[in-house]
């Protein structure tokens, strides 16, 4: 069996990992068919999405579809495993299987992503919203405590714009380790278990109505950590770049930071340092591990956000 066909981004990400990128792939044959004996399913093709992971269909012996999902080096799948099976289905997709050995989990079958459906950003960002609330209920002793968001952000955020010759505007930059100094240290009252990647490519409508996806949606791809619910939320306005340029790029983004705090419950002022310091870190993170296209919307779009009005 050839070594399957990985994503743009998962190639980009293994191409910088070098020797030890290109032996998982050229493993990743053999850790499917491991993967197919202990689950007894038949692997299917594989699906969009994603920079760290290979993920594919598979179907089991009685027929039932499943997804299949193997982390790249690096970029292991337990707090993952750890959150969908805390959760079980409530705001997130169901867990089947967990295989630490292989970094792999087994994973409910569920329709095309909220980024593939055409809503506009009003409406993907309310059922984004109304996820976030049911996955947030899961108890917070679900994962361990971690590090603080805002800290590792900013030692992130200069870390990589110093390695990548100081592609980030200065204003930009200043801007978002302003924002990462004010949201260090958030009211732990207000803690909780936060998905961490809430974009619309991580959102997926259920095959059918249950109590956990209230809005007809659940999340995949969870980090997993403890913290401030207005990351979460700052997160679900960061992917929207192609309506964040011009003149009136502020005034939309003001909207869209009260949409979400008024559904979700969060402070507004956060939500939206969190969406500046996150648009900005993770244009530098895609950037670092070669997909500068991806990364290079991000910091503009940062950019046309500090533009005088």
């Amino acid at each position: 069996m050839t070594a399957p066909r990985l994503q743009p981004l998962t190639r980009a990400k293994l191409a910088g990992q070098g020797e030890e990128g290109a032996a998982w792939h050229r493993d990743l044959p053999g850790v499917l068919a491991a993967l197919e004996e202990r689950w007894q399913v038949a692997m299917g093709r594989p699906l969009p999405g994603g920079s760290a992971s290979y993920v594919c269909r598979a179907t089991t012996r009685d027929g039932q579809e499943r997804v299949v999902k193997v982390g790249v080096p690096g970029h292991d799948l337990v707090a993952e495993a750890r959150v969908l099976g805390a959760a079980g289905g409530r705001g997130y997709a169901l867990l089947h299987g967990h295989d630490p050995e292989h970094d792999a989990v087994l994973v409910e079958s569920l329709g095309p992503a909220l980024a593939q459906s055409g809503a506009p950003p009003e409406r993907a960002i309310a059922l984004l919203t109304d996820t976030l609330r049911e996955a947030w209920r899961l108890p917070l002793d679900a994962v361990p405590p971690g590090e603080d968001k805002a800290v590792s952000l900013r030692a992130l955020v200069v870390d990589l714009d110093e390695r990548l010759g100081r592609p980030t505007d200065r204003r930009v930059l200043r801007a978002a380790l302003a924002h990462a100094d004010a949201l260090a240290g958030h009211d732990p009252a207000t803690t909780v278990v936060l998905h961490g990647d809430a974009h619309p490519g991580n959102a997926l409508p259920v095959t059918a109505p249950r109590e956990g996806a209230p809005a007809g949606y659940v999340f995949v791809d969870p980090d997993g950590f403890r913290g401030d619910p207005a990351y979460d939320a700052g997160v679900v306005l960061r992917d929207w770049c192609s309506h964040l340029t011009g003149p009136d790029a502020r005034t939309r983004l003001d909207g869209w930071c009260d949409l979400v705090a008024e559904r979700t419950g969060t402070d507004r002022d956060r939500v939206r340092a969190w969406a500046f310091l996150e648009r900005v870190s993770t244009g530098l993170y895609v950037t670092s591990f070669g997909a500068e296209r991806v990364g290079r919307p991000f910091l503009e779009t940062a950019a046309h956000l500090l533009a005088r009005r």
